[in-house]
């Protein structure tokens, strides 16, 4: 279904900024109450429409599809088989609620209090200054951070516990916290009922019709809006830097681009961007464009855009996108500059296809194909991959193939919903109080654009890449991977290699990145950058925003590394720029894009990139 524009009442429901009382909030119950009467008679046609619009089947791969049934079994038998735990942890809670208790006594009566429990760095929940200045919110607040605490402790202290089991129960626990927070409820928040009271219940209103425009959106489903769609549009204000496709099959389009300088280095650089979404977070907007800044300089820049499989690519494989990805591209990229190698940047995914392809070099002797390359993000050992590892599963797993294999392919939604679920009061709750309880229209916001203009995935190629890599983690073991019949063994590879992995990371935690550094064997070089899998990887110098930390030394112990390595303000992208002269092989005139005997097929971002999942 086409995208169903937002209407202009949207921005009425909206806070203003002076509107923060908390006497309204508190000393108004009756007003209150006749609001949301109102509010229920206006919305019995969008109550109808709601169900109307609603078609969920229930299957079964939606009753338990994380498996916790078998987990949460074995952690409450570990339990109740040890009730001396069971009574420390009852007293333990019983003695923290009768303190909040007591301090929350204090602030109704305005005395001084403490605060028990407040909310981790980073949590936006409870910013609001209602939250701390008035008692009844303050205590409702405090009650679930306690709650939040104590659940976690159980889990924590479960040392018994398979660490598997462990985990799940402690991901699941998580994201029940996280959907029950008060924030997430009307009678709960106190920024939504002042919003009520301000906009006599236009917020919730138009948050309803905002809830009936993501469902049809999601065809019956829930599809959150996370910005404005209409504010972008690939190739007009996003993935803008000029230049021009020069090649396609039928897996990827290769776009090589315009060079702005006198001068460019001799060795061009060709960026493989991972197929689980779309190449252009690498060319959002100009000023954020890490192709861009690449461009400007000196670097000959390609890049491949991956097509978005459908059926009929099914039974693509792992080996196929080294082939006709970065083995066809090297091959156009000689013929169009005469070089015999360059430097490949690959990020997350497609870094680890670009392990595999330096490891098939090494075995057939050609790694000189490869002069350099850059690891963005990017797991080679899959044994500490985080909360990933929790949707791969052997009972998931065979999910996963029996719905690939009814349609060819895993759809987009489903990776999209999984990493939501990685941050799921970024990505999910956060904006369910925005659009559904606050009546507001979610910020254009080109990241979350990219983010929710996902890809689907061969069924072929996802098997082999959650089998043998997050399951069985076998790309570290010679041999156990096998490409177009050669034994991958990465330890064979020499390149000279650049990590970049970033602190918070999400997708593939930097410890776990980290461990590439003890399995290549080349010369080694180890970045960490703050923030997450994306911002930390998108940081133009410009905003002189997050900080990086280097160390000329790559101990086994990723924590000895952080420990002794030096903190630097700004952007990673210069200290790259930085290593990568060293290979870039002097410099000449800049080249134009194509050649005579080579005419660009049309101008990029392509056509590929375009092509939407559903």
């Amino acid at each position: 279904m086409e995208q169903t524009k937002k209407k202009p009442s949207r921005k009425s429901a909206t806070l203003p900024n002076n509107a923060m009382n908390q006497n309204v909030v508190l000393n108004d119950p009756v007003a209150f109450g006749k609001i949301l009467l109102s509010v229920a008679e206006r919305t019995q046609p969008l109550i109808q429409e709601f169900f109307e619009t609603c078609k969920y089947d229930m299957d079964e791969k939606d009753i338990d599809p994380m498996g916790m049934r078998e987990s949460y079994m074995e952690f409450m038998q570990y339990l109740w088989a040890n009730p001396q735990k069971i009574a420390e942890i009852q007293l333990g809670i019983w003695q923290d609620w009768m303190t909040l208790w007591q301090e929350s006594t204090k602030k109704f009566l305005g005395e001084d209090s403490k605060e028990l429990y407040e909310p981790e760095k980073g949590d936006k929940r409870f910013s609001s200054p209602l939250w701390g200045e008035n008692a009844l919110f303050d205590f409702i607040k405090q009650s679930y951070l306690l709650t939040s605490h104590w659940m976690g402790k159980i889990v924590d202290d479960s040392k018994e516990l398979d660490e598997d089991t462990k985990k799940k129960i402690d991901f699941s626990m998580r994201q029940f916290l996280n959907a029950m927070a008060p924030t997430n409820f009307l009678l709960t928040n106190p920024e939504v009922i002042q919003a009520t009271l301000d906009s006599k219940g236009e917020n919730l209103v138009r948050g309803l019709e905002n809830l009936i425009e993501d469902m049809k959106r999601g065809k019956g489903q829930l599809k959150i809006s996370t910005t404005d769609y209409n504010a972008f549009k690939v190739g007009e204000n996003i993935a803008i830097t000029k230049g021009k496709v020069v090649y396609q099959n039928e897996l990827m389009q290769l776009i090589q681009y315009q060079a702005t300088t006198d001068k460019v280095f001799k060795r061009p650089v060709l960026i493989v961007p991972p197929w689980i979404n779309k190449f252009y977070i690498l060319d959002l907007q100009p000023e954020n464009s890490y192709v861009k800044w690449l461009v400007e300089q000196g670097h000959t820049v390609f890049i491949l855009s991956w097509v978005n499989p459908d059926k009929k690519l099914a039974q693509k494989r792992f080996e196929n996108y080294m082939e006709e990805g970065v083995f066809n591209a090297l091959e156009q990229i000689e013929t169009l500059t005469g070089e015999p190698d360059c430097n490949v940047v690959g990020y997350c995914l497609g870094g680890t296809l670009l392990t595999m392809t330096l490891a098939w070099l090494a075995a057939k002797k050609q790694a000189d194909r490869i002069a350099s390359v850059t690891f963005l993000t990017t797991l080679i050992d899959f044994e500490h991959a985080g909360d990933m590892k929790l949707f791969m599963d052997d009972s998931q797993i065979k999910s996963l193939d029996k719905q690939m294999a009814a349609q060819g392919y895993l759809d987009a939604d489903h990776l999209r919903q999984t990493f939501s679920l990685l941050r799921s009061n970024d990505l999910i709750w956060s904006f369910v109080v925005n659009n559904y309880l606050m009546g507001r229209e979610p910020f254009p916001f080109d990241l979350l654009y990219w983010n929710d203009d996902s890809t689907n995935m061969p069924a072929a190629m996802h098997s082999f890449y959650i089998r043998k890599l997050y399951h069985d983690n076998l790309l570290v073991k010679p041999g156990g991977v096998t490409m177009d019949g050669v034994n991958i063994d990465i330890n064979k590879i020499k390149t000279p290699c650049y990590f970049l992995s970033t602190k918070e990371d999400h997708i593939a935690p930097w410890q776990a990145t980290y461990a590439g550094t003890q399995l290549l064997k080349g010369n080694i070089t180890f970045t960490l950058a703050a923030s997450g899998h994306v911002s930390g990887v998108v940081n133009p110098p410009y905003k002189n925003k997050y900080c990086y930390w280097t160390s000329d030394q790559t101990p086994a112990d990723p924590e000895k590394w952080l420990k002794n390595a030096t903190c630097h303000s700004g952007s990673w992208w210069t200290h790259w720029q930085d290593w990568i002269k060293e290979y870039g092989n002097g410099t000449i005139a800049a080249r134009k894009i194509g050649s005579a005997k080579h005419k660009p097929l049309e101008e990029a971002p392509g056509s590929y990139v375009k092509m939407k999942a559903n």
